[in-house]
């Protein structure tokens, strides 16, 4: 395959099309198939040929996809870019025409996905560059995405097995990858809105809806919903192949997060095995009430968790450590009516050195606030006073 002529490649090319070959005819138009580093097909303007073997806008989509090889070839992704937008407008002509038949939904795969990478890629090169806004070229690829949504998602005359719908998630996906990179999470709602209604939602492919759950997981969290999050990731870090060990330590990173602020911490055993050490200290700290170690395991690993865009999540740990310091105190001191004092000198130990009465009463009455503590301040005596049932409910039950 890597060094036929392009009389040969376009007569397959012909033919997928012509026996409605939907997996052949992605393969020919994907750049991770070989016959990309074919320098015989890298034309930079091969439209004349194109043209004599194939009919409108099959034509103009082969002849962008071989100019999009040339501009790869020279590393110019900004052209390939350009291109690329080619090979989907012409394929969404085609897609359109197609009634009642999907056999083209893995061409559809393949081109956009490569129209993503592209994007990314010229990106980069216009940065290093200097020129261009950050984002540009992925804002401009999602609208090309969105313009394929819409006509999957507006074939309602197909019945299921035939139905362009089955792409949507496909899509989904595609599009969450670069609104999370853009930083425009609101964008995703309309697409979860869709999938949601869809009655294809439990049909699709394993590994779409592992991506897909993964998505809205990580959406959900930093929504601070917390517990749709947990079932989100959950499911996606359960149904993940069990030897993609990269992906499931991806998922991990958030799902951690959001087990913790539920109450569940990991074990030392299952940090060990994705390689996410940098929990180790953190867990330890939120189950002991060690605002001490929390504060340094933090800091000590700040980068890491910035990176990975959940710093901010982390932060919420500390309310967890104030209830579970706080537990202690009441443990230590047995009674229902806790001087106020009693938590200062908690606080005081984890060198909170600057910390007042004053601090002490919002951070108690936050937690009171919050439900993890069940009682009320009372100023007049300067004590805490809880419920002699369960004054520090379980932390699942709570949030």
């Amino acid at each position: 395959m890597a060094h036929i002529t392009i009389n040969q490649y376009l007569q397959q090319v012909y033919e997928a099309i012509d026996n409605h070959e939907g997996s052949f005819c992605a393969e020919l138009l994907s750049f991770k198939h070989p016959h990309v580093a074919n320098p015989r097909l890298q034309l930079a303007s091969p439209e004349e040929k194109c043209q004599q073997l194939l009919e409108p806008p099959y034509d103009e989509m082969v002849a962008a996809h071989l100019r999009c090889t040339y501009a790869v070839a020279n590393h110019d992704f900004v052209e390939a870019y350009k291109f690329q937008t080619l090979v989907i407008q012409s394929f969404l002509r085609a897609f359109q025409s197609h009634k009642e038949e999907n056999w083209a939904l893995p061409v559809m795969y393949a081109v956009t996905l490569d129209l993503r990478i592209f994007a990314n890629n010229a990106e980069q090169q216009l940065q290093k560059k200097s020129k261009g806004q950050p984002g540009e070229m992925l804002e401009k690829a999602a609208e090309q995405l969105m313009s394929c949504f819409r006509v999957c998602a507006s074939d309602n005359r197909a019945g299921i097995e035939d139905s362009k719908k089955w792409g949507m998630m496909f899509l989904s996906n595609q599009l969450f990858k670069i609104y999370f990179k853009i930083n425009k999470l609101h964008l995703c709602k309309p697409l979860i809105r869709a999938i949601d209604s869809s009655n294809l939602k439990n049909d699709y492919s394993p590994a779409q809806k592992v991506t897909y759950k993964y998505y809205v997981g990580r959406k959900a969290m930093f929504d601070s919903d917390f517990k749709p999050a947990e079932e989100f990731l959950s499911y996606a870090f359960h149904h993940c192949h069990r030897s993609s060990q990269k992906n499931k330590r991806m998922i991990l990173i958030y799902l951690l997060p959001v087990k913790m602020l539920l109450g569940h911490m990991p074990t030392h055993q299952l940090l060990r095995k994705y390689d996410l050490m940098q929990f180790a200290d953190v867990t330890k700290a939120v189950s002991e009430g060690n605002l001490l170690l929390l504060n340094e395991a933090l800091s000590k690993h700040e980068t890491f968790f910035i990176r990975c865009g959940i710093f901010l999540i982390l932060e919420k740990l500390k309310i967890i450590t104030y209830r579970n310091l706080f537990k202690k105190v009441y443990l230590l001191l047995r009674s229902h009516q806790l001087p106020l004092d009693a938590f200062l000198v908690s606080l005081r130990m984890m060198q909170l050195e600057d910390v007042d009465i004053d601090e002490v009463q919002c951070i108690l009455a936050n937690l009171i606030y919050m439900g993890h503590i069940k009682g009320y301040i009372s100023y007049q005596h300067q004590k805490l006073v809880v419920s002699k049932q369960n004054p520090f409910p379980p932390l699942s039950s709570v949030s």
